[in-house]
């Protein structure tokens, strides 16, 4: 089944040229069908790419999927023309009083700032508490993740000395686990971060859960045990040529950068990347589309509680 989205909204044009069904808000309007209500707080400063990666992957289901973007009203976003935000985008007071049956919070580049410094970190928590009782199940990607372990658990992040940069071979445990159901032993997933949170500090804490990680790149997929919670520490929605664009962008301010690990064939920038994630992420979104949010949500959303997954 396809997106419900906005006409006009670019990433139309990108996801039909790539034979991905997008269902236009004014044909959605005709059809008696009741579509998951899915909310994506965008905090990435270049908003059209990540909005376009993320509705990719949440096209890939059988479900109709209707999306309400919001951004941060206390932070002025300089890499997104105003019109699109004025056009597409909404703030948490629009949309304060309804309910979502999911969402998802992207990462953002300021991973270097401890959390309270963050110009709008009061804003992000007044939205992770909100989500408490407004939301079925929000997923947290990247500096997201660390966020909400860091607000819900307490769990701290730690600087790196080097960046995280590549993409990297997981392990999946615990495979009765819904979100991971059907991964293969192992999988790719991309990373590109400054900080990490550590395996010994989510043990400590009873609700959560380890689902993958990596033996080079740490900590991957963590859950609450009710799945009301995902923390994902990397990219699975990354484009191919995204880590090719960060790494060009890094050696054009002359930042000393190394090359993204098991990317370029033969670590050489001037060929194509190896795309080898993308199979994993259609997979990790879905799941989480079906098992946390399609599977519990309440038919009536407003009527709010939560439902046993199949």
């Amino acid at each position: 089944m396809p997106l419900n989205i906005s006409d006009n909204l670019p990433a139309v044009k990108i996801l039909e040229n790539e034979n991905i069904f997008v269902m236009k808000e004014t044909r959605a309007l005709h059809q008696d069908i009741r579509p998951l209500q899915i909310l994506i707080f965008n905090l990435m400063p270049v908003k059209i790419t990540t909005e376009t990666q993320i509705l990719r992957l949440l096209s890939n289901t059988p479900l109709q999927v209707e999306i309400t973007l919001i951004y941060t009203k206390m932070h002025l976003s300089k890499n997104t023309p105003k019109e699109h935000l004025d056009a597409f985008y909404k703030t948490f007071d629009d949309i304060a009083l309804h309910k979502y049956d999911g969402m998802i919070i992207t990462g953002a580049p300021i991973e270097h700032l401890a959390f309270e410094e963050v110009d709008y970190w009061e804003e992000m928590v007044r939205i992770m508490d909100w989500a408490d009782h407004h939301v079925t199940s929000t997923m947290f990607i990247c500096w997201a993740s660390q966020a909400g372990l860091y607000h819900h658990y307490g769990i701290p992040k730690y600087m790196r000395n080097e960046k995280m940069f590549g993409v990297f071979n997981h392990r999946v445990y615990n495979k009765t686990n819904l979100l991971i159901r059907g991964f293969d032993d192992e999988f790719l997933a991309p990373h590109s971060r400054y900080t990490e949170v550590r395996k010994e500090d989510i043990e400590k804490i009873s609700d959560l859960e380890i689902l993958a990680d990596s033996d080079e790149a740490g900590i991957y997929l963590v859950a609450s045990k009710d799945l009301k919670r995902v923390f994902v520490t990397g990219h699975s929605e990354y484009d191919p040529l995204t880590l090719k664009s960060e790494y060009d962008r890094d050696i054009a301010k002359g930042l000393d950068i190394n090359i993204p690990k098991n990317y370029f064939p033969n670590d050489n920038p001037s060929e194509p990347p190896l795309v080898r994630w993308r199979s994993h992420a259609s997979l990790l979104f879905s799941n989480w589309l079906n098992y946390c949010v399609y599977q519990i949500t309440p038919y009536i959303l407003e009527n709010g509680g939560r439902q046993e997954p199949i």
